[in-house]
Parts: C-alpha cells; structure tokens; sequence
C-alpha cells in the first residue's frame, strides 16, 4: 500500500466517523484503531506516515512480530482477538495499551492470576455479546454489569475501561443496531464504575456504530484496501 492510499483511506475512515459523531453531538470524540491482522509491518508503518497511531491485532503471534518490528515508532497497539490461556503470558510481556477481549471471569481470573505473578496491570475492555450470537464470544448483556463488578472486586491487577462488543453478523441493520443499543446501555450503567470506552463497530457498520454511541472503533479493511 503506498502512503497516498493510505492518506485517502485514512482520509475516508475519518470524514464518515466526523458524520457520524456530529449527527451524534458535537462533544462526542471517536478514537480509531487500525486492525492490521491481514496486513504487514509496512503497512502499518504507511499507514503511520499518514497519521495513524492505534493498531490492533487478533493473534499474539502476529502482535509480538510486528511491535517488534515497529519498536521504534510510538505506537499503540491493541490485542482485539480471543485470548487462548497459553498465550497469557507472551501477551503480559508484550505490554498492550489495551487488551478488548476479555470474554469471561473465567478468562479474567486467569489473566489476573498471571498478572499477579509478574507484578504487572493491564487495561482492558469487557466482551459483551449483545447479539446472542452462538459463535461470539462474550458475557451475556443481562450479566455484564455482575460480571464486570465481579472482576472489578477480584481481579485488582486488571484495570476495566469499558466494554467491548462485535455487531450482530446480519444484513438487517436493525438487528445490527439492537446489538449496538443493547451495549450502548451495558456501558452507561458502568460510566459510574470508571468505564470511559465503548468499543463498537467494525469497517462495515462503524458510522451506525457511532451514531449508538460508540466512542471506539476497530477497522481493518477500509484503512488497508
């Protein structure tokens, strides 16, 4: 991808969030993380040049390779996938500004147990699956406020910013935007509790996204085209 493409992608992503955001309020701020799992180092590094900041990536193998690569560029990198337990530690090390997949308690209490061990905190979002969606991972959104709280108490060495949550995968985009609301409502029942993200929409439904109320955002194909 040459750095021209990249400026208009880039240029694209952000005139469709600045729609969204002000048919939202005109004080509503939308953070955009570059999801780079289809897509080289030097991509990201383009994509860098013309102004982009946060990466995210699903597999810890691919985010250990490509900070690695990127180290000396002050990027912020976001671990966006399904968090298996063996790789707990690799992703510690790696030191993520934010992890936005922590799917249970079950997951929680073993990250914390990790954490403790190696005297390390981590920032991260709680999944919700606000779809129903059998293949999603996620804490059902009548737990979600329980669960959150439980980990909150039980897991000091994680710190929660918020919520995350994946739209239902279907052409209805009412359904779509249920999903949306119905996280949309999880995380304003948490702003007391100290959540300042959520995370929801992804390159084919983020500007529905934003205008539910997500104030993050997590786009691959529409910034590495």
């Amino acid at each position: 991808m040459d750095k021209k493409i990249a400026i208009q992608n880039l240029d694209h992503v952000i005139a469709n969030v600045e729609s969204a955001r002000l048919s939202l309020s005109h004080h509503h701020i939308v953070k955009i993380i570059g999801i780079s799992k289809y897509s080289n180092a030097q991509d990201v590094k383009t994509l860098y040049e013309a102004g982009q900041r946060a990466f995210g990536e699903n597999k810890v193998q691919d985010l250990k390779e490509k900070s690695k690569i990127l180290h000396e560029l002050p990027l912020e990198w976001h671990f966006v996938g399904r968090l298996q337990k063996n790789k707990i530690n690799n992703l510690i090390d790696l030191n993520p500004t934010l992890i936005q997949s922590l799917d249970s308690k079950e997951l929680a209490l073993e990250l914390q147990k990790k954490l403790e061990l190696k005297n390390k905190t981590m920032a991260c979002l709680m999944q919700v699956n606000s779809s129903y969606e059998k293949s999603k991972a996620g804490v059902l959104p009548e737990d979600a406020v329980q669960t959150y709280k439980e980990i909150m108490q039980e897991c000091p060495n994680i710190k929660l910013k918020g919520v995350m949550t994946i739209g239902a995968h279907v052409g209805d985009l009412s359904i779509v935007k249920k999903s949306f609301e119905t996280t949309k409502r999880v995380f304003d029942e948490l702003t007391p509790l100290g959540a300042i993200y959520c995370s929801m929409g992804m390159s084919g439904d983020y500007p529905l996204a934003i205008k539910c109320g997500s104030n993050m955002i997590r786009v691959g194909s529409s910034l590495f085209k």
